[in-house]
């Protein structure tokens, strides 16, 4: 069984490869600051006795105590005001057979993953698509679009909730929410940083620094500082390719925890491949809150293309091949059933 078809081999393998993009995302923030205070460090640690010595690194705590609270602030309030900015109500008592049916769903699908019945939020947009968010179990969102209902039977709506109680369960919607923040937080300061640069500013300082050198210019030192500024340059993509990229590994494994809660990978193809056909980009889900949802709301075609740059450059996995992977999902669980053995795709004892 290879281990793009097995269940629990392919949950573990996202997991893994989502761990090392948060790692890579954490290294480079941490070379944005820090790695200014060791070039500045290389530059003066052979100026004059009288001349400035950098030794202690204000610039990187710096950079992380003020990155740090904008993303406290980002992460707190990013929840709350990503409902608000699609329109969404909250179902509190059904009004429609349609409410009713959502409901019922999510309370079977909390019960199948195990974990608390999150608030349920309707959106009044007639493209199908659905997304996550909050910061745990306690404070969870599910929200749909009217589309989805009007478009998904029953068995493509226990899919898609199951989808996005993966994304709960998995706490994907507080990654994504944190990584939003940082994202933002980046692209500030980058821009900060960039306006302070090629104002002369940091220019003026750096050639003070050289005239009381007495050693010269350090080859490294001038190779290091290019570096530093082309990442400070690049920051604001580089951050997000790395985002996007945590966002894709976490879409494969919340289909795959899809198919274990409901025993049902073909209804998640089914309804993935519906929600591609819809005509419309989802109007009322707006770029900010793109890499919450099960598709692309912005409908770019990047997302819906197979191949490198579709890979690298996409929100989401290609959806042909997060329907192929789950119709061989299906197709394996249906030769496990004529075979009379276990299927991958079964639930989790609890």
């Amino acid at each position: 069984m290879s281990d793009e078809v097995n269940l629990f081999a392919q949950q573990e393998t996202n997991r893994r490869r989502s761990r090392w993009l948060v790692v890579g995302f954490v290294l480079f923030f941490a070379w944005l600051g820090f790695g200014g205070d060791f070039i500045f460090y290389l530059a003066t640690q052979h100026a004059p006795p009288e001349a400035y010595h950098h030794v202690f690194p204000w610039f990187g705590l710096l950079l992380t105590a003020v990155g740090a609270g904008m993303a406290r602030y980002s992460y707190t309030s990013g929840p709350t005001n990503i409902l608000k900015s699609t329109g969404a109500r909250e179902i509190i008592d059904a009004q429609t057979p349609q409410e009713q049916q959502l409901v019922n769903v999510v309370e079977e699908m909390s019960v199948a993953s195990g974990i608390s019945k999150p608030h349920i939020w309707i959106i009044d947009d007639p493209d199908p698509n659905a997304f996550a968010t909050g910061h745990d179990q306690a404070d969870s969102n599910i929200a749909v679009t009217q589309g989805l209902l009007g478009v998904c039977s029953r068995d493509e709506l226990q899919a898609v909730i199951a989808h996005e109680m993966g994304h709960i369960k998995n706490l994907d919607v507080r990654l994504m929410t944190l990584l939003a923040a940082l994202v933002g937080v980046v692209a500030l300061i980058a821009d900060g940083a960039g306006r302070v640069m090629f104002s002369g500013g940091f220019g003026r300082g750096r050639r003070s620094s050289n005239d009381r050198s007495s050693g010269g210019t350090n080859p490294l030192v001038i190779i290091l500082f290019v570096v530093w500024i082309v990442s400070w340059i690049l920051a604001p993509f580089i951050t997000r390719l790395l985002a996007m990229g945590v966002s894709r590994k976490r879409e494969y494994l919340a289909d795959a925890m899809s198919a274990q809660f409901t025993r049902n990978p073909m209804a998640l193809a089914s309804a993935l491949a519906k929600i591609e056909g819809a005509s419309a980009p989802t109007t009322s889900i707006k770029g900010g809150a793109a890499h919450l949802c099960i598709a692309d709301p912005l409908g770019r075609a990047v997302n819906g293309n197979e191949g490198k740059m579709a890979e690298l450059f996409g929100t989401h996995p290609p959806m042909p091949t997060r329907i192929a992977r789950l119709k061989l999902m299906g197709y394996e669980q249906s030769q496990h059933a004529l075979s009379g053995t276990p299927s991958s795709a079964a639930p989790a004892s609890a």
